[in-house]
């Protein structure tokens, strides 16, 4: 599986919330090769703390399939998930987390993060999900560049 190809999706649909002045973060979610979502972050169109890229994905994805049980899925996320976002992709049975830029990242540039990796995570919990991390981190990366340069910018 070539695993730029939905990252690119997800950078893409991050661009595109930027411009709507949501903040950087996109979510790919993949399904045997095939994209059954695409979302960006919508905590300031929704005043929702919680509609973050990966749930509005989540919440996508289980619409389009009709199951909470996303079993056979892959998630591909500009950033990596934070604790509330790993949560949810735990309970949707997804096994597989690509992501770019680290969560770290998000908050070199000022969002409110609590400094737990996906690793730390998977460890305590004792999951068996797979994440790789380093995914086309440049460009992810990027996304905070531009979305800082913003004037509307908001941060959470």
């Amino acid at each position: 599986m070539n695993h730029h190809i939905f990252m690119q999706l997800a950078i893409e649909k991050a661009l595109e919330g930027i411009k709507k002045g949501q903040t950087p973060f996109g979510t790919c979610i993949v399904k045997e090769g095939k994209p059954i979502s695409i979302a960006h972050n919508h905590v300031w169109a929704h005043t929702d703390i919680t509609a973050h890229a990966e749930i509005e994905a989540l919440r996508l994805a289980c619409q389009n399939l009709k199951t909470i049980d996303l079993t056979g899925c892959s998630l591909y996320s500009t950033c990596e998930p934070c604790p509330m976002c790993f949560c949810a992709i735990h309970w949707a049975n997804i096994k597989e987390i690509y992501f770019g830029a680290k969560l770290e990242k998000a908050k070199e540039v000022g969002f409110h993060e609590l400094p737990i990796s996906n690793a730390e995570m998977k460890r305590q919990g004792k999951s068996s999900m797979n994440i790789t991390g380093n995914v086309m981190t440049e460009a992810c990366n990027q996304l905070f560049e531009t979305w800082l340069q913003r004037p509307d910018k908001k941060i959470y």
